[in-house]
């Protein structure tokens, strides 16, 4: 074998790894995000058995379309770290994902077809190859639809693969007749030999599935007996956990025993076989193990592998479970770290889900607001020292959801993602500054209660009555803009800048309701400097929820002329503006009147 030899093996082996990961990639693709929300969802089940059975064949189902059992285990490992779901619940969806890791194999068997007949000639990959590549590119090059385009990377991905395999075949085939090569093979049957350089081989490619197809390009050579398979297969099995333990750094504790069960895994199955086969082996002897074996031959005993394993093991999640948890240790939690471990970096591989983590902390982070706001009130209407504390570790924790929100969903937005969904990604961007700040004008409006308080400052008793109807209006504001973002409510939304516009000219009559009473000497000065900065509060808490509430509408607008940033929702429908309006002046404009 020369530097001529070895070039085309390189580029067979490329062309081969590159259809796999173009096939995988676009079946994901064609699959959508639905791949995604199942894997968050899918085990849960009355009985434990029955979730572990769902849990395993949802692994096997995903990875017999990604085509990749370590890229099934990294999705896992994100869960996991984010709190999705829990340990007990990932172990079966590994051993799921190890039994469709088999897939590629059972495809490419297909290259044992020989017949003098013309149909199943074609069947051979050497022959419809050429058709794949040619009749996928024509359609990519040619077609718009982006459905139709998938299937297309689909068809390539597989020629490619195909022929890639073909190109392998070509530059092993002469080898069959170099005894160095017959030698080299004969090594493999010792067992230890074997699984080394199936392990190492899977390592370096970080795929059991290309290893395992490099495998039956060898078999064609006629060298490859179920001595030499046997050990090697074990070993791949083994190499692919190197891709999921690299996966794993920087993750948390939780997450990291989703790699170390995969590697637990993999482990039991290799010893389970190596020692039930070669004990059988060394004492009565296996007579096939001499018969050279073909492509299905090796993708039979890849398949056995990881299906009796997972078969054996499966009833024994919980003690894998525990037995991980004893070799990583056990973690405290921390409530708060939790919900902003929900960010996590390894979940922007799956960015539907990662979108759903994000709305799940913006709604932690509008109960903290809420929270807050109730606090801030009551604490104005009868001033209660003791609900500081709970109001500044609510502060901290808001800023803080402001600010790995805000550099979180950039990255997530850079993702593939559905159009709804990145529009819902570009409304959380847009209002999560707005919910910043109605946060810190609501607890700026107890800070100012803590001042009247110490300084024993106190208001006409129309003053109070005046701001106990202004907080209520902007209470009903803030209902109403959370559950119309929760629920992605456009009508809901529509009822927001009305309201905020009636809160603002309250705070006008307000203002010249002190002013009277400032000149008939029922108030102070001081006082009339803290409600001045109170109303400028309630005013700004309403502007800010408008600007999301004209977020939610911007989503949902058919109208692509409306601009979301700078437009009203009047410009949408000017006459349910107004009777809005016309409803809430009623209800809390007029009755300020007589004060």
């Amino acid at each position: 074998m020369d530097i001529l030899t070895i070039l085309p093996l390189l580029g067979g082996i490329g062309m081969f790894l590159f259809g796999m990961d173009l096939m995988g990639s676009y079946l994901s693709k064609l699959a959508g995000s639905s791949l995604e929300r199942i894997l968050e969802r899918f085990t849960t089940s009355k009985k434990k058995s029955i979730g572990y059975l769902k849990g395993w064949g949802l692994g096997t189902c995903v990875t017999g379309i990604i085509q990749s059992s370590a890229a099934t285990t990294i999705m896992l490992i994100g869960f996991v770290n984010a709190g999705i779901m829990k340990l007990s619940q990932a172990i079966p969806v590994v051993m799921g994902a190890n039994v469709g890791s088999t897939v590629t194999a059972q495809i490419l068997r297909l290259g044992d077809l020989s017949s003098t007949s013309i149909a199943l000639r074609l069947l051979k990959p050497s022959s419809f190859a050429p058709i794949l590549v040619g009749l996928g590119a024509f359609i990519l090059l040619f077609s718009k639809k982006k459905k139709v385009k998938n299937v297309a990377g689909i068809l390539v991905g597989l020629g490619l693969l195909f022929y890639g395999m073909t190109i392998m075949e070509e530059v092993f085939a002469p080898l069959k007749e170099e005894m160095w090569f017959q030698n080299l093979f004969r090594s493999f049957e010792n067992p230890l030999l074997g699984i080394l350089i199936g392990l190492v081989v899977t390592a370096i490619i970080q795929s059991s599935s290309a290893s395992v197809g490099i495998l039956q390009a060898l078999s064609a050579t006629g060298t490859v007996t179920y001595a030499t398979a046997v050990p090697i297969i074990i070993g791949q099995n083994l190499g692919k956990c190197m891709t999921v333990l690299l996966g794993s750094i920087g993750a948390g504790k939780e997450a990291k025993k989703v790699s170390a069960s995969y590697l637990i895994f993999n482990l039991l199955g290799a010893v389970m076989f190596s020692v039930s086969i070669y004990l059988v082996y060394y004492t009565i002897g296996i007579p096939f193990f001499a018969s050279t074996v073909n492509r299905g031959g090796i993708a039979n005993l890849h398949l056995a592998f990881n299906l009796i394993t997972s078969f054996i093991l499966l009833p024994l999640t919980d003690k894998i479970s525990d037995l991980t948890a004893l070799l990583i240790g056990r973690t405290k939690a921390d409530p708060e770290e939790q919900e902003f471990a929900k960010l996590d970096d390894l979940l922007l591989k799956t960015p539907t889900v990662a979108l759903s983590q994000c709305s799940e902390l913006f709604r932690h982070m509008e109960e903290r607001i809420a929270e807050n706001y109730h606090m801030a009130i009551a604490c104005l209407q009868q001033y209660d020292d003791s609900v500081f504390d709970t109001l500044e570790k609510n502060e901290a924790f808001i800023d803080r959801c402001e600010t790995d929100l805000l550099s979180y969903i950039i990255r997530v937005n850079r993702k593939r993602l559905p159009k709804s969904q990145r529009r819902e990604a570009a409304e959380i961007l847009n209002s999560v500054s707005d919910m910043e700040r109605i946060g810190d004008y609501s607890i700026s409006i107890a800070y100012l209660a803590r001042e009247m308080h110490e300084a024993g400052t106190t208001f006409a008793p129309t003053g109070t009555k005046e701001l106990t109807v202004i907080s209520e209006a902007t209470r009903q504001c803030l209902d109403i803009l959370w559950e119309a973002f929760n629920n992605n409510d456009r009508q809901l939304a529509f009822q927001v800048e009305p309201l905020a516009e009636v809160i603002n000219d309250m705070t006008e009559r307000i203002k010249a309701h002190h002013l009277r009473r400032l000149s008939r000497k029922e108030c102070s000065v001081e006082s009339g400097a803290i409600l001045y900065e109170l109303l400028n509060g309630f005013e700004r808490i309403a502007g800010h929820a408008t600007n999301v509430a004209l977020h939610v509408i911007g989503r949902n607008e058919k109208n692509r002329y409306f601009d979301e940033a700078h437009g009203h929702v009047s410009d949408v429908n000017r006459e349910q503006y107004e009777q809005l309006f016309h409803e809430y002046k009623n209800q809390y404009l007029l009755p300020l009147s007589g004060s």
